[in-house]
């Protein structure tokens, strides 16, 4: 049993891709009683290779909750101040105990001078699509592919 209220987010390492692979594979597999069509997720969701990949071209963070990888989180620089969150993924077992809320607090301190992040869910996900709004994000539209389209903007009030 994790308690979550012992929880740390650190740059995941090379080490780390097999478990995230694995906490990945379990979340996003776990959407299928959210309104996925069929088990699965985005890609190389489940993949040790794809998760090494993207730690040499994104910043990668592991959730970790007692001493284990409970979850990820990946951010892409789009431009100067402006960036993506390309995926986050929380433990089944743990997900709706404020991780996911912990996740982009750290985000927002982590990135202080971030004006501008963007991010997409599916358009199926109900439970994404209002956990995004409840920390910030604005709905923007469908992107005609199946997904869902986010924003935050940061007013100069707010950097201030």
């Amino acid at each position: 049993m994790h308690d979550v209220t012992d929880l740390a987010f650190f740059r995941a390492r090379v080490a780390d891709a097999g478990a995230l692979a694995q906490v990945s594979k379990r979340a996003f597999d776990h959407d299928v009683n959210y309104g996925a069509p069929e088990p699965g997720g985005p890609p190389g969701y489940d993949s040790r290779p794809w998760q090494t990949r993207i730690m040499r071209i994104a910043d990668y963070y592991k959730i970790v909750c007692s001493g284990d990888i409970v979850g990820g989180v990946i951010v892409f620089r789009k431009a100067a101040r402006e960036y993506e969150l390309g995926r986050i993924f929380v433990e089944p077992v743990l997900q709706n105990q404020g991780i996911g809320t912990r996740a982009f607090e750290f985000l927002w301190q982590t990135y202080p001078l971030a004006k501008k992040w963007t991010l997409g869910t599916p358009v199926w996900n109900k439970r994404t699509r209002h956990f995004y709004a409840k920390v910030g994000f604005v709905e923007l539209g469908e992107d005609g592919r199946g997904g869902v389209l986010f924003e935050r903007r940061l007013s100069a009030l707010t950097l201030a």
